[in-house]
């Protein structure tokens, strides 16, 4: 059930490529698989077991018998949260090895994996960690004659499906909060990325936690994930990933009312004003479009500037790129930009780019494949300017490294363009004035802003959107209450 594998950084381990169930790694039950492919070289690292209906069933069963077993169902928050810690503790312990893999199976920069994602799952899951003694309810006073309280508790099974941009953080998203609150969950990875969690899993056995609690699994969407998201056993459902598979999640859930969390993308705005410092602005559009290879769902992929400052902004954000977005094989240590993760989402890219040049817009730098040494999902930092709000690229998620810059006249205009879209994940602006940056930050439709900066998130700060980017939210308190029921008790005092 495991493969020896080697990294071009030298870096050895042991690759689980089974169903982590009920603290085994089992095949599937046809025996069927999935082929995880390195991006960087087009290779194939090796072949992992893909769930039917039948073992999402037996994951599901593992997760409902856990969640009414003493060996959790008894645990105190204070235990509960003493597992958690264990696991961050066990995470960093092997971050080389995580790092290595989810760059080689992501296409994602090594140091990248390395200082920001695998800090992430540790950050998160000590936070919430020390949240799972600390989760109260309350005491209501309603007069003399009742004893009024409300006490918190968990869902259920929770399933939880992620997606293949930030394999790691994604699950720590997910999986914190539900852990912390004491629900048992079955998470479903992305079929692209599923070997940096199957070696979590292992650390999971390790950490002490109970059979069943968390279940791992592996699986194309319309067959795992369908039946994972209609399965009558399972009482909540968190996806994150596109805005057609969300409304598609959503009906299938309605089914059996089930309670949900959708993050489903976007397609940010970021605006600089012509009072903002140029530099900065220049510095933080960068990072909030060509970081990870654009794959991110809160991308400032849309740059509004006014007019006055537009030229000098896209020169100095065009020797910016220039600068820091290089492209290589992504354990490289000068390396910033790696590959796409799949041919697929490699060829949509590029598809949009095709689209771009042909309905007008200058293409002023990049627009092209970029392979390296002949190979690879590689496209090279792509800046369109003459942009008009009607066009594909100024409308759609690209999920790539390609942003789209027009500009505006009045701030009046720039908030038109900024919410004249579907999406309301993220927002960034950049002035030097107070009182006009907390007027626009109110005025942007989006679930986060930032400030004079970009993307800058935060596990102790809420995450989510507003209109077709999604429901709920997660990090932060307010990611707990999408994973418990509040009960409310009445005690007749007079009784």
């Amino acid at each position: 059930m495991e493969v020896e594998l080697t990294a071009p950084n030298g870096k050895k381990w042991s690759q689980p490529l089974g169903l982590f169930i009920n603290n085994e790694f089992v095949k599937s039950s046809n025996e069927q698989k999935l082929a995880s492919i390195n991006p960087t070289t087009e290779e194939e690292i090796c072949s992992v077991y893909a769930a039917t209906a039948e073992d999402v069933d037996a994951a599901v069963t593992a997760a409902r018998k856990a969640f009414k077993h003493e060996s959790w169902k008894s645990l105190s928050g204070t235990e509960r949260g003493a597992l958690m810690l264990k696991l961050a503790e066990l995470v960093e312990k092997n971050a080389e090895t995580l790092a290595t893999i989810e760059c080689l199976d992501n296409g994602k920069p090594y140091q990248t994996a390395l200082t920001e994602n695998v800090p992430e799952v540790i950050n998160v899951l000590r936070y919430y960690a020390g949240y799972a003694d600390k989760n109260f309810g309350s005491v209501i006073d309603v007069g003399p004659a009742k004893f009024a309280y409300t006490v918190k508790e968990p869902l259920g099974v929770c399933g939880q499906i992620i997606p293949w941009n930030y394999p790691l953080d994604m699950a720590a998203w997910k999986l914190g909060p539900a852990l912390c609150c004491g629900n048992t969950i079955v998470l479903k990875l992305a079929e692209q990325t599923p070997l940096s969690m199957l070696y979590v899993a292992k650390l999971i056995k390790e950490a002490g936690f109970p059979p069943g609690v968390i279940n791992i699994i592996n699986g194309h969407g319309r067959e795992a994930g369908s039946a994972l998201v209609q399965h009558p056993q399972v009482d909540k459902i968190a996806f994150t990933g596109s805005t057609a598979t969300g409304k598609e999640i959503m009906k299938m859930a309605s089914l059996t009312m089930k309670n949900i969390t959708l993050e489903t993308g976007g397609k940010s705005p970021l605006i600089v004003f012509e009072d903002a410092d140029l530099e900065l602005a220049a510095t933080w559009s960068h990072i909030g479009i060509m970081s990870n290879q654009g794959q991110i769902c809160t991308a400032t992929s849309r740059i509004l500037v006014q007019e006055k400052i537009y030229d000098e902004f896209v020169e100095k954000f065009k020797a910016k790129v220039q600068e820091v977005s290089v492209l290589g094989d992504p354990f490289e240590e000068s390396t910033f930009q790696g590959p796409q993760v799949t041919k697929a989402q490699y060829e949509r890219v590029l598809g949009y780019i095709k689209a771009g040049k042909e309905e007008g817009a200058t293409v002023m730098l990049g627009g092209e494949p970029a392979p390296q040494n002949g190979k690879g999902f590689f496209v090279a930092p792509t800046v369109f300017t003459n942009v008009k709000p009607t066009m594909k690229i100024f409308k759609e998620e690209i999920f790539g490294p390609c942003v789209a810059i027009t500009s505006f006249k009045s701030e009046e205009e720039a908030l038109t363009l900024a919410n004249d879209s579907m999406y309301g994940l993220g927002a960034a602006l950049f002035t030097k004035d107070l009182t006009r940056a907390h007027r626009v930050a109110r005025e942007i439709e989006a679930g986060m802003v930032w400030v004079n900066s970009s993307n800058d998130s935060d596990f102790r700060i809420p995450f989510g959107g507003v209109k077709q980017s999604g429901i709920g939210r997660e990090l932060g308190e307010a990611g707990l209450a999408p994973y418990c029921n509040v009960k409310s008790i009445h005690v007749n005092m007079a009784a």
